[in-house]
């Protein structure tokens, strides 16, 4: 549930991407533009209670699923469509799987996200997505990351 507009809620589960703007009483179908409507992790904008982040699972096989060689990020936004933020992540050779908790972002303005992938690299946006850099490399699958603010 988004903090600033508590009635806004998105999943993705195993059939598709949801939105609710009614605590959950009803929800919409909103994957249509993503490459596939299969994947994990799933993000909220911080400033932007329209806006959330997913990344697509090519769902081929039950043992993996992974991208389909590119790895990107998608953002759902005000317009109802998905914009694809892949400038810095890997374009090629990228089969890669994020798990459930393991895609979040930050309360910062702008936005901060991150994701870890089961191969141990931990990606991260300091740019709500527009552009990522390689946080941390050669880690054991990671199945988890939270943001935290450190003053």
């Amino acid at each position: 549930m988004h903090p600033a507009a508590p009635g806004v809620l998105f999943q993705q589960n195993h059939i598709g991407v949801y939105k609710s703007t009614d605590s959950g009483d009803s929800w919409q179908r909103i994957d249509s533009g993503l490459p596939y409507d299969f994947g994990f992790g799933i993000a909220m904008h911080a400033q932007d209670a329209n806006s959330c982040f997913v990344i697509p699972l090519e769902p081929v096989d039950y043992s993996f699923r992974a991208t389909d060689g590119e790895l990107a990020v998608y953002q759902y936004g005000r317009s109802g469509k998905w914009r694809k933020r892949a400038k810095g992540l890997p374009r090629k050779h990228a089969h890669v799987s994020v798990l459930r908790q393991a895609l979040t972002s930050d309360s910062l303005d702008p936005c901060g996200v991150y994701f870890g992938t089961q191969g141990g690299t931990l990606f991260a946006s300091n740019d709500s997505g527009a552009s990522w850099d390689t946080a941390a490399q050669y880690l054991p699958p990671i199945y988890s990351v939270t943001a935290a603010i450190v003053e």
